[in-house]
């Protein structure tokens, strides 16, 4: 068999893959439609994975604790925002970073050849950011390209359609500095819409490394991490599309790097049509599954998933609607 009837076999296998893979997801959505009819009706569907809680309503931005006072020879920060033609919600996410008026942070914007008025909103910022465009091949690439060269003590990557809430670079630097045995840190989510109204919210529990090898619950958009764990685990692999984020925080965890969920909302996440989606489902169900094989050693079932992770699910429940019910506090 020559090379090109092999690559034409590999691509009909990947394809079927695909295809069974949207086909379970399809059994499983039609077998639990009573289960998740009843979770809906009830509030009892894990909040932290339910985007549109309630009705649109105005981000209160004011409503959030005030930045705290930064503490002397506070370390500096690298953000990368990956970008492809996001110029309707570019321009917010780069304001969120900036008007932090934190003083030792370098932010790039790197962006894949954007040919929707993208680049005119990096031109009008100046000096302001660092930005490149330039085509890539993928999210994990851009990142990477974004981080290359850069130099700084904590580092962190916020999507172009993401917002960091006031305060938030302040808080993470201080925590890291009263805790220098901590190495990733994360926090509790907003979900905004396509205009920026907040639509619900994920109060999350004390971190737990077991569940992390089942299912990805750390919120990418509040994550930071130090230096010393990029330089142990970076880049990150080009080779996910879908799941990048969570191959990174599952390669730092095998390599015994400790995690914190700070107790403070720091990031918003953006609900809208443009992102990943049923159409790239089968990908993500593919890289998924590579990593619980990897992490496990073996491929879990769906029940047996869900068997996993109930013990937080249900502490993450107990933390949203203790939130709700006023009492606790962020």
């Amino acid at each position: 068999m020559d090379d090109e009837s092999n690559h034409n076999l590999l691509k009909r296998l990947e394809e079927m893959e695909d295809r069974v893979a949207l086909l379970e997801r399809n059994q499983e959505l039609a077998a639990n439609a009573h289960r998740r009819a009843f979770v809906r009706r009830f509030g009892l569907r894990p909040p932290m994975w339910t985007f549109e809680q309630h009705p649109p309503r105005p981000l209160e931005l004011a409503s959030f604790p005030p930045a705290p006072q930064l503490a002397a020879n506070a370390p500096r920060i690298a953000i990368v925002t990956p970008s492809f033609n996001h110029a309707r919600y570019l321009d917010a996410t780069i304001g969120s970073i900036l008007g932090q008026a934190y003083p030792g942070l370098h932010y790039h914007v790197q962006d894949g050849a954007s040919v929707d008025g993208s680049i005119d909103i990096l031109k009008k910022r100046g000096d302001s950011i660092s930005w490149r465009s330039e085509p890539d091949s993928g999210q994990s690439h851009a990142i990477n390209l974004g981080f290359s060269g850069t130099d700084s003590d904590i580092m962190a990557y916020l999507n172009s359609d993401d917002l960091l809430l006031p305060g938030t670079l302040a808080y993470v630097a201080n925590f890291f500095q009263a805790r220098p045995d901590i190495d990733i840190v994360y926090g509790h989510r907003i979900f905004i819409d396509r205009d920026g109204m907040e639509i619900g919210r994920a109060v999350l529990p004390a971190h737990h490394g077991t569940t992390l090898r089942y299912a990805d619950y750390i919120p990418q958009e509040t994550m930071f991490w130090r230096r010393r764990v990029w330089q142990a685990v970076g880049p990150l692999d080009a080779n996910f599309h879908y799941a990048l984020d969570w191959d990174f925080i599952l390669r730092a965890q095998e390599k015994g790097f400790k995690f914190a969920r700070l107790p403070r909302f720091l990031a918003c996440f953006r609900v809208h049509d443009q992102q990943k989606t049923a159409a790239t489902y089968a990908v993500g169900v593919r890289e998924m599954r590579t990593l619980r094989l990897r992490s496990l050693g073996f491929a879990p079932t769906q029940t047996e998933i869900r068997r996993a992770i109930a013990p937080y699910v249900v502490r993450q429940m107990a933390y949203h609607w203790s939130y709700r019910l006023g009492l606790v506090r962020y």
